[in-house]
């Protein structure tokens, strides 16, 4: 069913009237896919198509493709050149391809070939040439009929045509593309890499503060204690009791676990998050009235995160616990882990109490730092607080 590949033709019937009108079109357009429809009713005035698509090297390797007529794979995802049909364009193998049926031509089917968009839409007739800029090929003209047999010599020499005609401005609009393309990545690289900065700062500085406070627990309970102490058993006083001494005793080493636990997560290492959720959900409520549940609907999926993911999450239930027990007068607070519809682990800290607004507003340091660290593992956070308060966190699908 293969015509073979000949030399480049060289009598065309392309009119000025029409090359000016194509030209015309394309200086009014700022990117591939909209030039490709501008000039495509003048295309189809010199070769008939059901289906045209430009193909373009978009990076080393990989195409790119602009379509009209039929939409189809081709230009919803860069294809690699090697499984692209028109390969032996691209890497300069000939410099025609023509068939009568490209559904039963091995050029263009074969096994691991990005083809199924000719099996799909019946594209029988193919005329395939290659699009140069200076001297190198840029890319290829790609026109399919569902007619086989349609396309001949004389429409291969007007498709050659058609491609010197559309090649520099294709060039220069995907070229611009790319640039803007770039230009969206590296700004969004950028604005992370400010915001991970300013965050690990933030961090950092609340990090030294809470060195800060737990030295001063230290010095002012804990020391403080231990020096009253050391004086009640010496010598110079009276002997105390035993029970009072373990009593007080007693009270320091509860003093110096709490500030412990505050410091490193020791529970959750130990005992898993819910467990240690849940103990900390119960020593932030203390001995108020407010009913505390901790639910697990997802089969202990954030134990199974990384140890800085965990420790991450943790300290912003941690946070939002801290917040609804001493800010939002609840009379109950829940932690839930779930998955969401699209199968991320998602951790929800919810009171029924007075919600941002009417408590006067969460403390302005606390939420920053939760944004910080869900920021600083890729998290997204919710804060709702319009019906008591509601704090979500969401983890990237990688993560869960």
């Amino acid at each position: 069913m293969a015509q073979p590949a000949t030399g480049r033709p060289t009598e065309p019937s392309m009119g000025r009237d029409l090359f000016l009108r194509i030209a015309s079109h394309l200086a009014e357009e700022v990117e591939p896919r909209s030039a490709l429809a501008a000039v495509a009713t003048e295309i189809a005035e010199i070769i008939p198509f059901t289906h045209a698509d430009i193909c373009l090297i978009d990076a080393p390797g990989w195409v790119v493709s602009y379509e009209v007529g039929i939409r189809t794979r081709w230009s919803r995802m860069r294809t690699r050149i090697h499984y692209s049909p028109v390969r032996d364009l691209l890497l300069g193998r000939t410099s025609l391809m023509l068939t009568a049926n490209a559904m039963e031509d091995p050029r263009y089917v074969w096994p691991g070939a990005c083809c199924e968009p000719i099996l799909n839409h019946a594209m029988r007739s193919r005329v395939n040439v290659p699009m140069r800029v200076m001297g190198r090929i840029i890319g290829t003209l790609n026109l399919s009929h569902s007619i086989e047999g349609l396309y001949d010599e004389r429409v291969a020499a007007e498709a050659f045509h058609l491609a010197d005609a559309l090649a520099p401005y294709f060039h220069a609009l995907h070229s611009s593309e790319k640039a803007q393309r770039a230009a969206r990545v590296g700004a969004d690289a950028k604005a992370r890499e400010e915001g991970l900065r300013q965050g690990a700062l933030e961090l950092t500085q609340a990090l030294e503060t809470e060195r800060q406070r737990i030295g001063m627990d230290l010095h002012d309970q804990t020391l403080a204690d231990l020096t009253r102490l050391l004086r009640d058993v010496s010598d110079e006083s009276p002997a105390l009791p035993r029970e009072i001494l373990a009593n007080r005793l007693s009270d320091c080493i509860r003093d110096l676990r709490r500030i412990i636990d505050m410091a490193v997560p020791t529970l959750l290492e130990l005992f898993g998050f819910v467990h240690a959720v849940g103990v900390h959900l119960e020593r932030a409520v203390g001995q108020r009235a407010v009913a505390t549940e901790v639910q697990d609907d997802s089969g202990g999926a954030v134990d199974l995160l990384d140890a800085t993911t965990r420790t991450a999450v943790f300290r912003i239930a941690q946070e939002a616990i801290n917040n609804a027990a001493r800010h939002s007068g609840a009379t109950r607070i829940t932690v839930v882990l779930s998955h969401d519809a699209g199968g991320r682990l998602t951790i929800a800290v919810r009171d029924d109490g007075r919600g941002l607004a009417l408590a006067g507003e969460l403390p302005p340091s606390g939420l920053a730092h939760m944004r910080t660290r869900a920021d600083l593992i890729g998290a997204d956070i919710d804060i709702l607080g319009n019906d008591g308060t509601s704090v979500t966190v969401t983890l990237p699908e990688a993560a869960s």
